[in-house]
């Protein structure tokens, strides 16, 4: 899909007001790897820049999650996330414009540093599980309403919503919904007691680049405070993690005995928004794993 020609023009407005002189965009390539959104490297006398862009009427307030995750964890200060410029709307498109790093190759330290620094993010912790306003999980609204047990949010803010929007759209089988309402009493004793963890929310191995300085950088986080092993179990729902990525984050700050019994139990979550999304397999993946603990 090209740029809209009536964007490009209110892009290059808004560039050239917050510059003070004449901004020019030379050129818009498509950028291909994500599922949601359209994306673009924009060519701009300021350097390249980084594009994503969605419906209005369908996504208003996408983009508005989005900048305040990347905020969030550009607070926190462990992980780099790209530098943040402008979010709005033109006509019926709504974007977020954001600095754009180049993609560079893993070196030999990557995943070890990687590991240290998201275990350093985990560390950052407020009262309660959740955050102050709802958000996005993908195109998937998702909500945080604060909740001082770890359970209960993860039956009433996790799973109990995404069950319901699959059985509203029948995409889930009516059996997998009896099990997870048969799951729901068994969570308090499940997860161990750990503090709220500031979460990427959204940690699978196309939401991280490896920057030319060999650090890593996370983006489209879908941004809560939630139990840690939700991220941890995320990375390895489809690969691109290794050992060294591992080992780093166990050595800087281990998780609880058990954890790798509890990465499909916490994989739930994600299975159920892909299966909103996507439907099809998902649905067969989503059973064959409830059936392990129900």
């Amino acid at each position: 899909m090209p740029l809209p020609e009536s964007l490009g023009l209110h892009l290059e407005t808004l560039l050239t007001d917050r510059q003070g002189h004449p901004v020019t965009i030379r050129a818009a390539h498509p950028v291909h790897g994500g599922s949601v959104n359209d994306a673009f490297r924009l060519d701009t006398d300021l350097g390249p820049l980084f594009l994503k862009t969605n419906s209005a009427d369908q996504f208003p307030s996408l983009f508005n999650s989005e900048a305040h995750g990347l905020h969030l964890l550009r607070q926190a200060g462990d992980l780099r996330v790209p530098a943040f410029i402008a979010q709005g709307e033109c006509d019926d498109t709504t974007f977020l414009l954001l600095e754009y790093v180049p993609p560079a190759e893993e070196d030999a330290g990557f995943q070890t540093r990687f590991g240290r620094k998201l275990a350093r993010l985990h560390r950052h912790t407020q009262a309660t599980f959740g955050l102050d306003r709802d958000n996005h999980v993908g195109l998937l609204p998702q909500v945080n309403t604060p909740n001082l047990d770890w359970a209960e949010f993860l039956v009433h803010c996790r799973f109990m919503p995404l069950v319901k929007m699959a059985r509203d759209n029948k995409r889930i089988h009516t059996g997998d919904v009896l099990r997870f309402e048969r799951l729901y009493g068994q969570l308090p004793s499940l997860f161990p007691s750990e503090l709220p963890a500031l979460l990427h929310g959204d940690l699978w191995k196309n939401n991280y680049l490896a920057a030319a300085d060999g650090e890593a950088v996370l983006i489209d986080p879908a941004v809560y405070y939630g139990h840690r092993e939700m991220d941890i179990a995320m990375t390895r729902l489809f690969g691109g993690f290794d050992r060294f990525f591992y080992a780093a984050y166990q050595e800087e700050e281990p998780l609880a005995p058990g954890w790798e019994d509890r990465m499909d139990l916490c994989n739930l979550y994600p299975l159920l928004v892909h299966l909103n999304l996507f439907g099809g397999s998902y649905a067969e993946r989503l059973g064959s794993v409830l059936r392990k603990y129900v």
